[in-house]
């Protein structure tokens, strides 16, 4: 847990001088939990998971997050709602606003690389994600 803590603090203080418009170029992809740290200090590593985010924004930085289901053939079931999303670069971060029919919300990105995403909600859960690879089954 101090680890991650730790990771949490280096890539907030890091995305402070990162550039929030090349984090930018890295949003679009597929991408999968690997860990998440609670405000509460509850720590939860992830080693399956069933779905993965797909995230794609446009030029006019508007796009979606939607929940895919990868199968075996290296196709993906998809969810059938999408959260629409608008990022704005605010006081050098780079910031995510979600919009459903039931929600609203904000999340920060606190890194991004080609391999890595760290983001903060506002109740200061920190989530990483690592870029997903398909699993190469030679059937």
């Amino acid at each position: 847990m101090k680890n991650f803590l730790v990771l949490a603090l280096v890539a907030t203080l890091f995305s402070c001088s990162q550039n929030p418009k090349k984090m930018l170029t890295h949003l679009n992809g597929y991408w999968e939990i690997s860990k998440a740290q609670m405000h509460d200090g509850l720590e939860k590593e992830y080693n399956f998971n069933a779905s993965i985010d797909y995230i794609m924004v446009n030029d006019s930085l508007k796009g979606f997050r939607k929940k895919l289901i990868p199968n075996i053939d290296g196709s993906y079931t998809m969810s059938q709602d999408a959260e629409a999303v608008q990022i704005k670069i605010e006081n050098d971060s780079l910031n995510l606003y979600y919009k459903t029919q039931m929600s609203t919300w904000k999340e920060t990105v606190l890194k991004a690389t080609e391999d890595e995403l760290m983001i903060i909600n506002s109740r200061k859960d920190v989530y990483l994600y690592k870029r997903y690879q398909p699993l190469d089954l030679d059937l």
